[in-house]
Protein backbone atom coordinates (compact mmCIF):
# COMPACT_ATOMS: atom_id res chain seq x y z
CA UNK A 1 0.00 0.00 0.00
CA UNK A 2 1.38 3.43 -0.92
CA UNK A 3 1.98 6.22 1.58
CA UNK A 4 -0.72 8.25 -0.20
CA UNK A 5 -3.22 5.40 0.28
CA UNK A 6 -2.34 5.16 3.96
CA UNK A 7 -3.14 8.85 4.40
CA UNK A 8 -6.54 8.38 2.79
CA UNK A 9 -7.48 5.28 4.80
CA UNK A 10 -8.53 7.10 8.04
CA UNK A 11 -10.61 9.55 6.00
CA UNK A 12 -12.27 6.70 4.12
CA UNK A 13 -13.07 4.86 7.35
CA UNK A 14 -14.49 8.05 8.88
CA UNK A 15 -16.76 8.67 5.88
CA UNK A 16 -17.83 5.03 5.69
CA UNK A 17 -18.60 5.01 9.40
CA UNK A 18 -20.62 8.18 9.03
CA UNK A 19 -22.64 6.75 6.14
CA UNK A 20 -23.26 3.54 8.07
CA UNK A 21 -24.50 5.60 11.00
CA UNK A 22 -26.90 7.42 8.70
CA UNK A 23 -28.27 4.16 7.38
CA UNK A 24 -28.97 2.85 10.88
CA UNK A 25 -30.14 6.12 12.40
CA UNK A 26 -33.69 5.45 13.69
CA UNK A 27 -34.45 9.17 13.52
CA UNK A 28 -33.47 9.54 9.87
CA UNK A 29 -36.14 11.38 7.91
CA UNK A 30 -38.74 9.11 6.32
CA UNK A 31 -40.93 10.38 3.51
CA UNK A 32 -44.01 8.66 4.95
CA UNK A 33 -46.44 8.87 7.85
CA UNK A 34 -44.25 8.01 10.82
CA UNK A 35 -43.84 8.66 14.56
CA UNK A 36 -40.18 8.59 15.62
CA UNK A 37 -40.44 8.77 19.41
CA UNK A 38 -42.49 6.53 21.75
CA UNK A 39 -43.61 9.48 23.88
CA UNK A 40 -45.49 10.95 20.89
CA UNK A 41 -48.97 9.44 20.65
CA UNK A 42 -52.46 9.85 19.15
CA UNK A 43 -51.33 11.73 16.04
CA UNK A 44 -54.28 12.92 13.95
CA UNK A 45 -54.02 14.80 10.65
CA UNK A 46 -57.17 15.61 8.69
CA UNK A 47 -59.24 18.36 7.12
CA UNK A 48 -60.33 20.66 9.93
CA UNK A 49 -63.87 19.89 11.06
CA UNK A 50 -63.87 16.41 9.46
CA UNK A 51 -62.01 14.08 11.78
CA UNK A 52 -62.46 11.04 9.50
CA UNK A 53 -61.22 12.81 6.36
CA UNK A 54 -57.88 12.31 4.63
CA UNK A 55 -55.30 15.14 4.51
CA UNK A 56 -56.09 16.23 0.96
CA UNK A 57 -57.43 19.63 -0.08
CA UNK A 58 -57.67 22.12 -2.95
CA UNK A 59 -54.90 24.64 -3.58
CA UNK A 60 -57.20 27.68 -3.57
CA UNK A 61 -59.97 26.26 -1.41
CA UNK A 62 -61.18 27.52 1.95
CA UNK A 63 -60.42 24.29 3.82
CA UNK A 64 -57.48 23.83 6.17
CA UNK A 65 -55.69 20.89 7.75
CA UNK A 66 -55.43 20.17 11.47
CA UNK A 67 -52.59 18.31 13.13
CA UNK A 68 -53.04 17.12 16.73
CA UNK A 69 -50.79 14.97 18.90
CA UNK A 70 -49.87 14.22 22.52
CA UNK A 71 -46.49 14.30 24.22
CA UNK A 72 -46.61 11.80 27.09
CA UNK A 73 -43.65 13.46 28.81
CA UNK A 74 -46.20 16.01 30.03
CA UNK A 75 -43.85 19.01 29.81
CA UNK A 76 -43.59 21.86 27.30
CA UNK A 77 -41.27 21.47 24.33
CA UNK A 78 -40.68 23.92 21.53
CA UNK A 79 -41.77 21.93 18.50
CA UNK A 80 -41.17 23.37 15.03
CA UNK A 81 -42.51 22.35 11.64
CA UNK A 82 -41.63 22.70 7.96
CA UNK A 83 -42.86 21.48 4.55
CA UNK A 84 -41.06 19.51 1.84
CA UNK A 85 -42.52 19.45 -1.67
CA UNK A 86 -42.32 15.96 -3.18
CA UNK A 87 -42.82 14.27 -6.53
CA UNK A 88 -45.35 11.55 -7.27
CA UNK A 89 -43.06 8.89 -5.76
CA UNK A 90 -42.56 10.84 -2.49
CA UNK A 91 -39.04 11.99 -3.17
CA UNK A 92 -38.03 15.68 -2.86
CA UNK A 93 -39.08 17.53 -6.00
CA UNK A 94 -36.82 19.69 -8.12
CA UNK A 95 -38.34 23.01 -7.04
CA UNK A 96 -36.90 25.41 -4.48
CA UNK A 97 -38.54 26.31 -1.20
CA UNK A 98 -39.12 29.85 -2.49
CA UNK A 99 -41.18 28.45 -5.37
CA UNK A 100 -43.56 26.26 -3.36
CA UNK A 101 -43.69 28.12 -0.04
CA UNK A 102 -45.13 31.49 0.92
CA UNK A 103 -43.89 32.61 4.34
CA UNK A 104 -41.27 31.33 6.75
CA UNK A 105 -39.30 28.17 6.02
CA UNK A 106 -39.98 26.91 9.54
CA UNK A 107 -42.22 27.93 12.42
CA UNK A 108 -42.97 26.97 16.00
CA UNK A 109 -46.14 25.20 17.14
CA UNK A 110 -47.63 27.66 19.61
CA UNK A 111 -50.93 25.95 20.54
CA UNK A 112 -50.68 23.44 23.38
CA UNK A 113 -52.74 22.43 26.42
CA UNK A 114 -52.14 20.23 29.44
CA UNK A 115 -54.23 17.18 30.29
CA UNK A 116 -56.78 17.69 33.07
CA UNK A 117 -56.89 15.33 36.07
CA UNK A 118 -55.79 12.29 34.10
CA UNK A 119 -54.06 9.25 35.57
CA UNK A 120 -50.95 10.03 33.53
CA UNK A 121 -50.13 13.54 32.34
CA UNK A 122 -49.61 14.59 28.73
CA UNK A 123 -49.35 17.77 26.67
CA UNK A 124 -51.71 18.16 23.72
CA UNK A 125 -50.43 20.10 20.68
CA UNK A 126 -52.46 21.39 17.72
CA UNK A 127 -51.47 23.05 14.45
CA UNK A 128 -53.64 24.53 11.69
CA UNK A 129 -52.36 24.58 8.10
CA UNK A 130 -52.06 26.77 6.14
CA UNK A 131 -51.71 29.76 8.47
CA UNK A 132 -50.39 33.33 8.48
CA UNK A 133 -46.82 32.10 8.84
CA UNK A 134 -46.73 29.47 6.14
CA UNK A 135 -48.73 28.66 3.01
CA UNK A 136 -48.12 26.46 -0.02
CA UNK A 137 -48.13 27.91 -3.54
CA UNK A 138 -47.99 24.80 -5.74
CA UNK A 139 -50.10 21.69 -6.03
CA UNK A 140 -48.52 18.30 -5.45
CA UNK A 141 -47.39 15.98 -2.68
CA UNK A 142 -46.11 17.52 0.55
CA UNK A 143 -44.40 16.16 3.63
CA UNK A 144 -45.02 17.86 6.98
CA UNK A 145 -42.04 17.49 9.33
CA UNK A 146 -42.31 18.20 13.08
CA UNK A 147 -39.12 18.36 15.18
CA UNK A 148 -37.82 19.76 18.49
CA UNK A 149 -36.16 23.17 18.52
CA UNK A 150 -32.54 22.90 17.42
CA UNK A 151 -32.92 19.34 16.09
CA UNK A 152 -34.19 19.79 12.55
CA UNK A 153 -32.55 16.52 11.46
CA UNK A 154 -34.26 14.52 14.24
CA UNK A 155 -38.00 14.61 13.49
CA UNK A 156 -40.66 13.36 15.88
CA UNK A 157 -43.50 13.24 13.33
CA UNK A 158 -43.78 13.17 9.54
CA UNK A 159 -47.10 13.34 7.70
CA UNK A 160 -47.98 13.13 4.03
CA UNK A 161 -50.64 15.40 2.53
CA UNK A 162 -51.82 16.31 -0.97
CA UNK A 163 -52.71 19.72 -2.41
CA UNK A 164 -54.70 19.59 -5.65
CA UNK A 165 -55.29 22.25 -8.29
CA UNK A 166 -58.41 20.78 -9.96
CA UNK A 167 -58.32 21.07 -13.75
CA UNK A 168 -59.97 17.77 -14.73
CA UNK A 169 -63.00 15.74 -13.64
CA UNK A 170 -62.92 12.06 -12.72
CA UNK A 171 -65.75 9.52 -13.06
CA UNK A 172 -65.31 5.98 -11.75
CA UNK A 173 -67.08 2.65 -11.55
CA UNK A 174 -66.54 -0.68 -9.85
CA UNK A 175 -66.34 -3.80 -12.00
CA UNK A 176 -65.87 -7.48 -11.20
CA UNK A 177 -62.20 -8.51 -11.48
CA UNK A 178 -61.22 -10.24 -14.71
CA UNK A 179 -59.25 -12.94 -12.90
CA UNK A 180 -61.55 -15.78 -11.78
CA UNK A 181 -59.57 -16.36 -8.58
CA UNK A 182 -60.23 -12.74 -7.54
CA UNK A 183 -63.96 -12.59 -8.27
CA UNK A 184 -65.06 -13.10 -4.66
CA UNK A 185 -62.11 -11.49 -2.89
CA UNK A 186 -61.05 -8.34 -4.78
CA UNK A 187 -62.40 -5.00 -6.00
CA UNK A 188 -61.48 -3.53 -9.40
CA UNK A 189 -61.88 0.10 -10.47
CA UNK A 190 -62.18 1.65 -13.92
CA UNK A 191 -62.24 5.42 -14.35
CA UNK A 192 -62.30 8.17 -16.96
CA UNK A 193 -60.58 11.58 -16.74
CA UNK A 194 -62.41 14.40 -18.55
CA UNK A 195 -60.13 17.30 -19.56
CA UNK A 196 -62.31 19.39 -21.84
CA UNK A 197 -60.95 22.68 -20.48
CA UNK A 198 -57.35 21.57 -20.02
CA UNK A 199 -54.97 20.81 -22.90
CA UNK A 200 -52.85 17.68 -22.51
CA UNK A 201 -50.46 17.21 -25.44
CA UNK A 202 -48.98 13.80 -24.65
CA UNK A 203 -51.22 11.96 -22.15
CA UNK A 204 -49.24 8.72 -22.22
CA UNK A 205 -46.10 10.51 -21.01
CA UNK A 206 -47.52 13.45 -19.06
CA UNK A 207 -50.35 11.83 -17.05
CA UNK A 208 -50.07 9.26 -14.26
CA UNK A 209 -52.74 8.11 -11.81
CA UNK A 210 -52.44 6.88 -8.23
CA UNK A 211 -55.28 5.04 -6.49
CA UNK A 212 -55.40 4.58 -2.69
CA UNK A 213 -57.56 2.29 -0.62
CA UNK A 214 -58.81 3.74 2.69
CA UNK A 215 -56.26 6.56 2.55
CA UNK A 216 -53.35 4.15 3.01
CA UNK A 217 -50.23 5.02 1.04
CA UNK A 218 -49.05 1.46 1.67
CA UNK A 219 -52.12 0.15 -0.15
CA UNK A 220 -51.90 1.86 -3.55
CA UNK A 221 -51.72 1.28 -7.27
CA UNK A 222 -49.25 3.86 -8.62
CA UNK A 223 -47.94 5.25 -11.87
CA UNK A 224 -50.88 4.16 -14.06
CA UNK A 225 -50.92 5.81 -17.51
CA UNK A 226 -54.12 6.13 -19.58
CA UNK A 227 -54.95 2.98 -21.53
CA UNK A 228 -56.45 4.87 -24.49
CA UNK A 229 -57.86 8.27 -25.40
CA UNK A 230 -61.10 9.71 -26.66
CA UNK A 231 -61.98 13.31 -27.43
CA UNK A 232 -61.19 15.23 -24.23
CA UNK A 233 -61.16 11.96 -22.27
CA UNK A 234 -58.47 9.69 -20.84
CA UNK A 235 -59.69 6.16 -20.23
CA UNK A 236 -58.23 3.95 -17.49
CA UNK A 237 -59.98 0.68 -18.34
CA UNK A 238 -57.37 -1.94 -17.52
CA UNK A 239 -57.94 -5.56 -16.59
CA UNK A 240 -56.33 -6.76 -13.38
CA UNK A 241 -54.31 -3.56 -12.83
CA UNK A 242 -56.31 -1.25 -10.53
CA UNK A 243 -57.33 -4.12 -8.26
CA UNK A 244 -57.33 -4.28 -4.46
CA UNK A 245 -58.02 -7.06 -1.96
CA UNK A 246 -61.43 -6.35 -0.48
CA UNK A 247 -60.53 -7.22 3.10
CA UNK A 248 -63.28 -7.39 5.68
CA UNK A 249 -64.89 -4.69 7.80
CA UNK A 250 -62.34 -3.68 10.44
CA UNK A 251 -62.35 -4.96 13.99
CA UNK A 252 -63.45 -2.29 16.46
CA UNK A 253 -62.92 -1.32 20.07
CA UNK A 254 -64.85 1.37 21.94
CA UNK A 255 -62.66 2.95 24.64
CA UNK A 256 -64.70 6.14 25.00
CA UNK A 257 -65.71 5.07 28.51
CA UNK A 258 -63.45 3.35 31.03
CA UNK A 259 -66.24 3.29 33.64
CA UNK A 260 -68.65 1.17 31.62
CA UNK A 261 -67.35 -1.77 29.63
CA UNK A 262 -68.06 -1.99 25.91
CA UNK A 263 -68.78 -5.48 24.46
CA UNK A 264 -65.16 -6.28 23.53
CA UNK A 265 -63.78 -5.37 26.97
CA UNK A 266 -63.19 -8.36 29.25
CA UNK A 267 -61.91 -6.31 32.20
CA UNK A 268 -60.98 -2.76 33.21
CA UNK A 269 -58.58 -2.39 36.14
CA UNK A 270 -57.70 1.01 37.57
CA UNK A 271 -54.55 1.57 39.60
CA UNK A 272 -52.98 4.65 41.10
CA UNK A 273 -50.61 5.18 38.19
CA UNK A 274 -52.30 3.39 35.28
CA UNK A 275 -55.46 1.93 33.78
CA UNK A 276 -55.42 -1.53 32.20
CA UNK A 277 -58.00 -2.84 29.73
CA UNK A 278 -58.11 -6.50 28.72
CA UNK A 279 -59.99 -7.31 25.52
CA UNK A 280 -61.93 -10.49 24.84
CA UNK A 281 -59.81 -13.14 23.05
CA UNK A 282 -60.27 -13.06 19.27
CA UNK A 283 -59.66 -15.47 16.41
CA UNK A 284 -58.65 -15.37 12.78
CA UNK A 285 -61.45 -14.37 10.40
CA UNK A 286 -59.77 -15.66 7.23
CA UNK A 287 -62.23 -18.53 6.76
CA UNK A 288 -65.24 -16.89 8.37
CA UNK A 289 -68.13 -15.66 6.19
CA UNK A 290 -68.50 -11.96 5.49
CA UNK A 291 -70.44 -9.94 8.09
CA UNK A 292 -71.69 -6.49 7.14
CA UNK A 293 -71.53 -3.68 9.72
CA UNK A 294 -70.47 -0.05 9.81
CA UNK A 295 -66.82 0.71 10.43
CA UNK A 296 -64.57 3.75 9.89
CA UNK A 297 -62.21 2.04 7.42
CA UNK A 298 -59.22 1.66 9.70
CA UNK A 299 -59.28 5.13 11.26
CA UNK A 300 -59.74 6.24 14.87
CA UNK A 301 -61.49 9.03 16.79
CA UNK A 302 -60.33 10.48 20.11
CA UNK A 303 -63.21 11.04 22.53
CA UNK A 304 -64.14 10.49 26.17
CA UNK A 305 -67.64 9.93 27.52
CA UNK A 306 -66.47 9.91 31.14
CA UNK A 307 -65.85 13.68 31.25
CA UNK A 308 -67.11 16.76 29.42
CA UNK A 309 -63.54 17.96 28.93
CA UNK A 310 -61.65 16.33 26.01
CA UNK A 311 -58.38 17.02 27.85
CA UNK A 312 -59.58 14.62 30.55
CA UNK A 313 -59.29 11.65 28.19
CA UNK A 314 -57.10 8.99 29.79
CA UNK A 315 -54.58 6.62 28.32
CA UNK A 316 -55.09 2.93 29.06
CA UNK A 317 -52.78 -0.05 28.64
CA UNK A 318 -54.85 -2.20 26.27
CA UNK A 319 -54.22 -5.95 26.06
CA UNK A 320 -55.02 -7.59 22.69
CA UNK A 321 -55.09 -11.38 22.33
CA UNK A 322 -55.50 -13.54 19.24
CA UNK A 323 -56.14 -17.22 19.94
CA UNK A 324 -54.44 -19.73 17.61
CA UNK A 325 -54.06 -23.49 17.62
CA UNK A 326 -50.25 -23.28 17.33
CA UNK A 327 -47.67 -20.51 16.97
CA UNK A 328 -46.45 -19.39 13.54
CA UNK A 329 -42.76 -20.24 13.32
CA UNK A 330 -42.05 -18.42 10.05
CA UNK A 331 -44.25 -15.34 10.49
CA UNK A 332 -44.67 -12.38 12.83
CA UNK A 333 -48.01 -10.92 13.92
CA UNK A 334 -48.86 -7.25 14.51
CA UNK A 335 -51.80 -5.10 15.52
CA UNK A 336 -52.21 -2.32 12.93
CA UNK A 337 -54.47 0.57 12.04
CA UNK A 338 -54.38 4.30 11.44
CA UNK A 339 -53.60 4.74 15.15
CA UNK A 340 -50.05 3.46 14.49
CA UNK A 341 -49.75 4.57 10.84
CA UNK A 342 -49.98 0.94 9.68
CA UNK A 343 -46.35 0.55 10.71
CA UNK A 344 -44.86 -2.85 11.60
CA UNK A 345 -42.92 -1.58 14.59
CA UNK A 346 -41.53 -3.77 17.38
CA UNK A 347 -43.79 -2.04 19.89
CA UNK A 348 -46.86 -3.36 18.00
CA UNK A 349 -45.56 -6.89 17.42
CA UNK A 350 -47.48 -9.63 19.22
CA UNK A 351 -45.78 -12.30 21.32
CA UNK A 352 -46.97 -15.89 21.69
CA UNK A 353 -48.17 -16.92 25.16
CA UNK A 354 -48.04 -20.70 25.60
CA UNK A 355 -50.19 -20.59 28.74
CA UNK A 356 -53.25 -19.35 26.84
CA UNK A 357 -52.38 -20.47 23.27
CA UNK A 358 -52.65 -16.93 21.97
CA UNK A 359 -50.62 -14.04 20.61
CA UNK A 360 -50.77 -11.02 22.92
CA UNK A 361 -49.85 -7.34 22.81
CA UNK A 362 -50.18 -4.59 25.40
CA UNK A 363 -50.03 -1.00 24.11
CA UNK A 364 -51.20 2.42 25.39
CA UNK A 365 -54.28 3.86 23.67
CA UNK A 366 -56.07 7.10 24.42
CA UNK A 367 -59.81 7.03 25.06
CA UNK A 368 -61.67 6.91 21.77
CA UNK A 369 -63.07 4.63 19.09
CA UNK A 370 -60.60 2.53 17.10
CA UNK A 371 -60.64 0.39 13.99
CA UNK A 372 -57.81 -2.15 13.84
CA UNK A 373 -56.74 -5.42 12.24
CA UNK A 374 -54.23 -8.23 12.67
CA UNK A 375 -51.40 -8.38 10.14
CA UNK A 376 -49.01 -11.20 9.33
CA UNK A 377 -45.61 -10.87 7.65
CA UNK A 378 -42.80 -13.36 6.94
CA UNK A 379 -40.17 -13.28 9.67
CA UNK A 380 -37.07 -13.51 7.48
CA UNK A 381 -38.06 -10.85 4.96
CA UNK A 382 -35.86 -7.75 4.81
CA UNK A 383 -38.66 -5.40 3.73
CA UNK A 384 -41.87 -6.28 5.54
CA UNK A 385 -45.28 -5.28 4.23
CA UNK A 386 -48.66 -5.10 5.96
CA UNK A 387 -50.70 -8.14 4.89
CA UNK A 388 -54.16 -8.43 6.40
CA UNK A 389 -55.41 -11.29 4.23
CA UNK A 390 -54.02 -14.31 6.17
CA UNK A 391 -55.79 -13.38 9.44
CA UNK A 392 -58.70 -11.21 8.27
CA UNK A 393 -59.64 -12.67 4.89
CA UNK A 394 -60.95 -10.85 1.80
CA UNK A 395 -64.47 -10.31 0.51
CA UNK A 396 -65.53 -8.41 -2.62
CA UNK A 397 -68.59 -6.90 -0.87
CA UNK A 398 -66.56 -5.11 1.82
CA UNK A 399 -67.14 -1.35 2.06
CA UNK A 400 -63.93 0.60 1.35
CA UNK A 401 -62.95 4.20 0.60
CA UNK A 402 -60.95 4.94 -2.54
CA UNK A 403 -59.06 8.03 -3.69
CA UNK A 404 -57.90 8.73 -7.25
CA UNK A 405 -55.14 11.30 -7.79
CA UNK A 406 -54.18 12.52 -11.25
CA UNK A 407 -50.58 13.74 -11.62
CA UNK A 408 -49.45 15.90 -14.54
CA UNK A 409 -45.88 16.69 -15.55
CA UNK A 410 -45.66 18.41 -18.96
CA UNK A 411 -42.60 18.06 -21.15
CA UNK A 412 -39.78 19.99 -19.43
CA UNK A 413 -41.72 20.27 -16.15
CA UNK A 414 -39.77 20.07 -12.91
CA UNK A 415 -42.44 18.72 -10.59
CA UNK A 416 -45.63 16.64 -10.55
CA UNK A 417 -48.80 18.71 -10.38
CA UNK A 418 -51.98 17.23 -8.94
CA UNK A 419 -54.68 18.31 -11.39
CA UNK A 420 -57.47 15.97 -10.30
CA UNK A 421 -58.68 14.31 -7.12
CA UNK A 422 -61.75 12.15 -6.50
CA UNK A 423 -62.83 10.33 -3.36
CA UNK A 424 -65.59 7.73 -3.47
CA UNK A 425 -66.88 4.62 -1.75
CA UNK A 426 -67.21 1.06 -3.02
CA UNK A 427 -70.93 1.17 -2.19
CA UNK A 428 -71.53 4.62 -3.66
CA UNK A 429 -72.00 6.14 -0.19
Amino acid sequence: MTRFSLRLLPVFLLVAGSLAGQRTNPNALRYEDYVYQPHIRSVQFHVEGFVLSYPMLDLNGASSLLLAFDDLDGDVKNYYYRFIHCDMDWKPSDVSEMEYLDGFSEERIFDYQFSAKTVSSYTHYTLQLPNNSMRWKLSGNYLLVVYPEGYATQPVITRRFVVADPKVQISSQFVRPNQVNKLRTHQEIDFVVNHEKFLIRNPQQEIKAVVLQNGRWGQTVTGVAPLFFRTNQLVFDYQDVVVFPGGKEFRQIDLRSLRFRSPLMAAVDSYRDRIEVSLQPERSRATQPYLEYNDINGKFVIETQDQNNPLAANYAQVLFSLSVEAPFYDDDLYVVGAFNDWQLKKEYQMAYNNAINAYVLKTPLKQGFYDYAYAMTPRNTEKKAVNLSPLEGDWFETENDYTILIYYRPFGGRYDQVIGMAQFNSRGQ
